[in-house]
């Protein structure tokens, strides 16, 4: 059985990749694959395995998204089946946006936007979720508890599954533009480690960018169950700056690149196991 750091499959599994961003991933291909439905767990754990995440790991992290809220589990027979919850296709369907975006590095508009916030202390889930909301659509805290973002973010969208559990009035949000007299590289700069994120891309280039160190060995699923995890971490890692602040070489260009080729690779195989997964719900379903 695999674990999570082999490289038998001749793609890197990376110590950083998660089980829980796998299955995220995979969720998301499921969902925009249009097999809305019910699945057995162990089609889910198949695809992990296949990519690299041990048996029980797969297991528990499917328990720990139910718990969550994320899936329900239902017993039928003597399998069990997860199905994506209301929040979890919500969840999906705005991270799909920017996955499958034709420019996921550009700004979204000019300017800036500025958000401060107020949570009460004893409800540091919601916080820590708002956190996550906002670093996926590129802010980073400037200080004293103000965040920046490069362009118009939709703001109103991105908090959109959080919307029932924010108090009235908690999140306060401005656009901005640069002041002459008062330039904005050093706040970037403070903000974001330009360097970290170079390495963000420098890893998934060294992952995917060589499309002979992908062996026939890979399950088409799986690997694009790694691919999208991998390109899910980078969408994060990278805030969108505007291009002034990059040098002449910054590489986001040669991993949308990358990343384009290899679901490319991986498209006809995976949607052949899509339609396996679909037929066996099918016939669960009956």
């Amino acid at each position: 059985m695999s674990t999570a750091t082999d490289r038998s499959n001749g793609v890197d599994a990376a110590a950083g990749r998660n089980p829980k961003r796998l299955l995220l991933a995979l969720l998301g291909e499921q969902l925009d694959a249009g097999l809305d439905r019910p699945l057995r767990a162990a089609a889910y754990i198949e695809v992990l395995e296949g990519a690299g995440v041990a048996g029980p790991t797969a297991r528990a992290t499917l328990d720990r998204m139910a718990l969550r809220g994320f899936l329900t589990r239902t017993r039928v027979g003597r399998e069990i089946e997860f199905a994506m919850t209301d929040h979890a296709r919500d969840v999906l369907r705005e991270a799909a946006e920017r996955v499958h975006s034709e420019h996921p590095f550009a700004p979204q508009g000019r300017g800036w936007t500025l958000v401060t916030f107020t949570v009460p202390e004893d409800r540091r889930t919601l916080r820590h979720r708002l956190r996550a909301a906002l670093t996926w659509e590129g802010f980073a805290p400037l200080r004293d508890g103000l965040w920046l973002a490069p362009g118009e973010v939709d703001l109103a969208g991105a908090l959109e599954p959080l919307r029932d559990q924010l108090p009235e009035q908690c999140v306060m949000a401005f656009r901005a533009r640069d002041l002459t007299e008062f330039p904005v590289a050093q706040s970037v700069r403070t903000a974001w480690d330009l360097d970290s994120i170079r390495a963000a891309h420098d890893g998934f280039l060294a992952t995917w960018a060589d499309p002979e160190r992908l062996a026939a060995s890979v399950p088409p699923l799986s690997g694009l169950t790694m691919l999208v995890a991998d390109w899910l971490a980078l969408l994060r890692s990278d805030p969108r700056l505007p291009g002034e602040f990059m040098d002449d070489d910054w590489p986001a260009a040669r991993s949308l690149a990358a990343y384009r080729a290899r679901r490319v690779e991986f498209a006809d195989g995976a949607a052949h196991a899509f339609e396996q997964l679909a037929e066996t719900a099918g016939a669960s379903a009956r």
